[in-house]
């Protein structure tokens, strides 16, 4: 059983909210109380002197840190080793789990640019974590590695991480796909080469095509810089509309048109 323990207002609050919110059993005391039989884990604010029985366990908490609290105590409970580990799977959204040992303690999908302040936020304070990104989507992957900073890598293969997706599930694979790729064990690296291929370069020059109203894709300059992440498809569509064919501009066919043709315009 969970028990806690404070008479710290805000800790209190904090952690009782979302214990509550997690459908977690546990009870309350005042400090110097009697303990329950069944207490396991004791969840205490981080400034209080409390004694606890042996062999209970003790989750200090910060009054503007609650989740984290409870997810160490729910961690701690289930038996879990406790170490955060965080599974990316890379993407224009990324899928990003949270795991404290097996269990899964929180799950995001944001823009690509959101995943590095998301991954610092739930490292800070922990023991010994280890992110875990997958090898595909590369350029993406090399632009969030680059944002984590400070907190070990690893890559890992994703291949068949992503499962099916039954009924009612649709949205969900890219979460569930990070969720298995924190459960495999990668190779750690500190960077990945962000120079893009040839054939990356004309699959954005393809996307950009597609999402044009004129059927016109945007050149390798700007396609460059939509892999280096320092434009989207659509901003670089806008920049291409405005600046003409100095960009090495495609017809629609696909073609950069030959000087003979640029005099004949």
């Amino acid at each position: 059983m969970i028990v806690v323990a404070t008479e710290d207002f805000k800790v209190y609050h904090g952690v009782v909210t979302e214990l509550r919110d997690r459908g977690v059993s546990f009870t309350t005391i005042e400090p110097g109380d009697e303990w329950p039989e069944r207490t396991r884990v004791a969840v205490v604010a981080a400034g209080d002197a409390v004694e606890v029985p042996d062999g209970v366990e003790v989750v200090r908490a910060e009054s503007d840190r609650p989740r984290q609290a409870v997810e160490s105590a729910i961690s701690t409970l289930r038996g879990g080793d406790g170490r955060t580990v965080i599974g990316i799977d890379p993407g224009e959204r990324p899928g990003i789990a949270v795991l404290h040992g097996e269990m899964v303690v929180a799950a995001f999908q944001v823009p690509a640019a959101e995943a590095g302040e998301i991954v610092r936020r739930e490292v800070e304070d922990a023991v010994d974590p280890v992110v875990r990104i997958g090898d595909g989507a590369r350029l993406v992957g090399a632009r969030i590695i680059d944002d984590i900073q400070s907190v070990p890598v690893e890559l890992v293969d994703e291949t068949g991480t992503t499962p099916y997706l039954g009924s009612g599930a649709r949205g969900m694979g890219d979460v569930l796909a990070a969720v298995n790729i924190a459960r495999l064990d990668g190779e750690e690296i500190e960077s990945r080469p962000i120079e893009p291929t040839a054939g990356e370069l004309t699959r954005i020059k393809d996307r950009s095509r597609e999402a044009s109203d004129t059927n016109r894709a945007i050149g390798e300059g700007l396609a460059r810089r939509v892999a280096a992440g320092e434009l989207t498809v659509e901003e670089a569509l806008a920049e291409h509309g405005g600046t003409g064919s100095d960009d090495g501009e495609e017809t629609d066919d696909g073609e950069r048109p030959t000087d003979a043709e640029s005099d004949d315009a």
